[in-house]
């Protein structure tokens, strides 16, 4: 075939009407077709090379078939880049695309990409975050169908989708305990963020069940980087009698410990356990011995919130009476910086 090929074609190859390829092309709701003839026009399409023209079907649902994503720092740091991927295949997977527009915590730049995408008449809105933090949403979006990633807002508000950093923090201490441990330090960040205080919370939790008393001087707090995790689990290490074991509020702060560890003669996981949080690329893995940690579900959020905002777009009101906050686990990653305790 030298020309491009059309829904005739299509319908005549495939020995179906001209509506029914339409129907089984562009997933009419409602249309009740056979699953071998739905097959059967995606197969012929396909052979013939035939795709739906968008922008006619656009005209036609009023939808430009186009999502934005606001975030602040997301594309340009290594922590929360697999959101957006998770929201892109998620948006790819029903024919959707998406915008990203990266602020960098400028006021003004995110005003004039949320005056973009309103230009571009985007059907909805992801609202994301590089960390786990309480956000006030722009006035602009207000009318947009909306979801927030890694954030959410400090009451009423748009669904939003976060990590449950409580659990994380019980389970980061429940690995510890299990292998033995009864003295566990935590280096936790100074930030007054929802991690911290859901990281601290799970903590407590995971040592309340195992019946030992929590220990204020056992908890530093520091920057949440690699020489705040230095200097917080140096404090830790020095005291007598030190901990056996230390969860540091992330993977930098746990490198921190590595570092503190060695100056003072300490082998891990010989003479301390270490388990961090974020499974962060290039860290946990790059770290000797590799580092045990908790994986923040940074694809899952993104792959989430495109398939939320997909049903607010198709019925709004399905948001009324919904959960607002969904929590999302984050996995214990095993590697080898936990053991029992030597003494």
């Amino acid at each position: 075939m030298t020309r491009r090929p059309s829904i005739r074609d299509v319908a005549r190859e495939a020995g179906v009407s001209i509506t029914t390829v339409s129907r089984a092309l562009n997933d009419v709701e409602g249309a009740r077709l056979p699953d071998d003839t739905r097959r059967r026009v995606r197969e012929t399409a396909e052979r013939l090379g035939y795709a739906p023209n968008k922008l006619a079907r656009g005209l036609r649902t009023q939808r430009s078939h186009m999502l934005g994503l606001i975030s602040d720092h997301i594309a340009t740091t290594p922590h929360a880049g697999r959101l957006i991927l998770g929201a892109q295949e998620a948006a790819m997977r029903r024919g959707w695309a998406l915008t990203l527009i990266n602020t960098g915590g400028d006021a003004a730049v995110e005003a004039r990409g949320i005056e973009a995408l309103h230009q571009q008449q985007v059907d909805g809105v992801l609202y994301a975050t590089m960390y786990h933090r309480i956000v006030e949403v722009p006035s602009e979006l207000r009318g947009l169908p909306l979801v927030l990633a890694d954030g959410r807002t400090g009451g009423d508000g748009p669904p939003a989708v976060v990590p449950d950093e409580v659990r994380g923090g019980y389970d980061a201490t429940r690995e510890l305990l299990d292998h033995g441990h009864r003295r566990v330090g935590l280096a936790l960040n100074s930030d007054d963020v929802p991690a911290t205080h859901g990281r601290l919370r799970g903590y407590r939790q995971a040592l309340e069940e195992a019946g030992i008393a929590y220990d204020p001087e056992l908890v530093v707090q520091e920057e949440s980087e690699t020489t705040g995790g230095y200097l917080a689990c140096r404090r830790l290490l020095e005291r007598t009698p030190r901990p056996t074991a230390i969860f540091c509020y992330n993977d930098r702060m746990a490198m921190g410990a590595y570092r503190a560890a060695a100056e003072l003669g300490l082998r891990i996981p010989a003479d301390v356990s270490v388990v961090g949080f974020d499974n962060q690329e290039y860290i946990a893995d790059g770290l000797y011995p590799g580092l045990t940690t908790l994986q923040l579900p940074h694809y899952e959020m993104g792959a989430w919130a495109v398939d939320r905002l997909m049903e607010l777009i198709d019925d709004p009101a399905r948001n009324a009476g919904d959960v607002p906050v969904r929590t999302l686990p984050c996995p214990l990653i095993r590697r080898s910086s936990v053991a029992a305790p030597s003494v």
